[in-house]
Formats: C-alpha cells, sequence, structure tokens
C-alpha cells in the first residue's frame, strides 16, 4: 500500500469486518482440491475469509470437512467486497473465474495446475509465497480488453454474450460447409467457404487463434483479429483491426451446414439459417493480477519452451 492506505491496484481494503479472497478451483482434480486446502488454511491463519461458489460448494467440503462454517458462499456474502478471486487451475479455470465475477471488478489471480497456463500468474511450487503476496497486497492488476457478441435473426437480437479470448463461429456437422460473408466496419471484405471463423482478442491470441494460424498480438495492443477456419478461399487471410472497428459474420442463407458460436469454448448457441454475429469491443474488462512485471516475451518463451540458443543480447543501447 501506498501512504494514502490504497492498495497498489487502486481500491482502498476493507477497513471493518474480515478480508473476502473468492477461491475457484477445478474441483475435478485432486490436485486442485489439494490445493484449495492450502490456500484456505492460509488465508484462515491470516484472519481472512475464503468464499467459494455454490457449484464447487459440494466437492470443497467433502474433500476438506473442516472448513463447514469457516467460509463464506460466493452467493450469499457482497462480491464487491471480495478483493481478489484465487484461481487453481489451467486457464479454462481462469475463465470460470471470470464468469463468477464478470459483473464486478475483482483482480483474478492465476496459480497453474494444468499444462501451459497462459493465463496464470504462479505455478503450483510456489503456492505459499503467492497467497503471502496477495494477502500483503502486493500485486498490480492489468486490464485485458474483452469482447462483446450479439447474434441477430433479421432484425431480432436471439443471444448476447462476451468472451475473454475469443468468439467462434462454427460449422456443427463435420461433413458440411459453412458459407459465410465477413464484415469490418459494416462494410464486407470476402465470402467464402469454411469450417468456421474465430474472432479473438490479443489476450486469445495465443489460444484458439493461435493454433489456427493467426498471428501472436502483444496484450498491450487494443485491436480485433479475425481468424478464418480452413477456407476454401483465395483471401482467407488473418486480419488484425483497430479497437473501435465491428467485425461481423453472417451466415448465408444457401449454407446447408448447421452453425454454432461458441464464447471462450464455454458459452454456445445454436445460430439460425441466416444469423448475422457482429463483435465487437466490450466495455468491461478482465483485471488479472499480476505478481511479476516480466515482458510477454519472456512469457511467450516460458509458456511455449521456444529455443532461445545463441542469442547474446545487446552490447549496448540499440
Amino acid at each position: 500500500m501506498d501512504g494514502s492506505g490504497r492498495a497498489v491496484d487502486g481500491r482502498r481494503p476493507r477497513v471493518n469486518g474480515s478480508r473476502h479472497f473468492l477461491v475457484v478451483a477445478h474441483t475435478g482434480r485432486s490436485a486442485a482440491l489439494e490445493a484449495t486446502r492450502e490456500v484456505c488454511a492460509q488465508l484462515l491463519a491470516a484472519g481472512a475469509t475464503p468464499v467459494i461458489a455454490e457449484e464447487h460448494w459440494d466437492d470443497v467440503h467433502a474433500f476438506v470437512p473442516d472448513l463447514n462454517g469457516r467460509v463464506g458462499r460466493l452467493e450469499e456474502v457482497d462480491v464487491d467486497g471480495i478483493e481478489l478471486a484465487i484461481v487453481l487451475g489451467g486457464d479454462g479455470t481462469i475463465l470460470r473465474a471470470a464468469e463468477l465475477t464478470r459483473e464486478h471488478p475483482v483482480p483474478l489471480l492465476g496459480v497453474n495446475l494444468g499444462h501451459v497456463g497462459f493465463l496464470a500468474e504462479s505455478e503450483r511450487d510456489d503456492l505459499d509465497y503467492t497467497i503471502s503476496r496477495a494477502l500483503a497486497r502486493d500485486y498490480v492488476v492489468e486490464e485485458r480488453m474483452t469482447l462483446s457478441v450479439r447474434v441477430k435473426a433479421g432484425e431480432e437480437i436471439v443471444y448476447e454474450s462476451w468472451a475473454l479470448n475469443e468468439a467462434t463461429v462454427e460449422k456443427a456437422e463435420r461433413e458440411r460447409m459453412l458459407e459465410v460473408v465477413i464484415e469490418v466496419d459494416r462494410r464486407p471484405l470476402s465470402s467464402f467457404g469454411c469450417d468456421g471463423v474465430v474472432v479473438s482478442t490479443p489476450t486469445g491470441s495465443t489460444a484458439y487463434s493461435f493454433s489456427a494460424g493467426g498471428p501472436v498480438v502483444w496484450p498491450s495492443v487494443e485491436a480485433l483479429l479475425m481468424v478464418p477456419l480452413s477456407a476454401h478461399a483465395l483471401f482467407a487471410r488473418p486480419i488484425v483491426v483497430g479497437p473501435e472497428s465491428s467485425l461481423a459474420i453472417e451466415v448465408l442463407q444457401r449454407t446447408e451446414a448447421a452453425a454454432v458460436i461458441w464464447c471462450d469454448g464455454r458459452r454456445t448457441f445454436d445460430l439460425p439459417p441466416g444469423a448475422r454475429v457482429i463483435v465487437r469491443r466490450s466495455p468491461v474488462p478482465v483485471r488479472l493480477a499480476r505478481l511479476h512485471e516480466a515482458p510477454f516475451t519472456d512469457r511467450l518463451v516460458n509458456k511455449f519452451a521456444l529455443p532461445v540458443t545463441g542469442w547474446r543480447g545487446p552490447a549496448g543501447r540499440d
């Protein structure tokens, strides 16, 4: 904290009553439940209150029965009073935590228990140190842009959602192809047959978009990406546009394949024939707590195990 008593992320800490920390874990894994036990014990020892979401309540209490009466239910507390969400799992668990806190400015601190864990800030071996830093409010908060997703059938809005990584229009049947027109800023760009189209944030540029051949975009860059999937066209390259642009995908009426939209691979909706999917920047970001101010280049090298053998670095100032 600084001299004003304000936490390093700009939020004033709670003065009266217990501090509340949301704990979100991949409760289908025993390693995550064991980590939950350790985190809750460390929080309770510091006089803080762990908070567990209803969907994880039974699993956590079955594994750690002595927590009964000592933790709070997310549905019964003021979410605005939660100062931090501690997320135990991979990127999918962080995406779930982002869903739980979507309407509230709660930072997410990820501890990687999965494979790559690109959104996570620390690893399992550093768990005690990570929680100590969280209790000391020794972290900074980084805001990541998100997507606002709207589906229209004619003039009617039939579905709305959001995404941190990407929104994907995909065919629902393997045998058939989608026929789409893509649009930038309400102007048509190209039409083609494809397996689908990914619209991504810079955060999602290392997720599905990356697997589809899209560029890696640094999180400090504000942009929207569009990446066609297996397109049958001469011009079907990934494109990057500014953050104020709108991107749209129209599923042509002549398309024989059923189509669906996925948001972050978690929320889905069956698209009616002729559906129009509009994606813009959302005004609501996701807030990630950071313990280390390492360059994004280093994160790429570490997470993807990129070879840098032979690099000597600059001899002086470039």
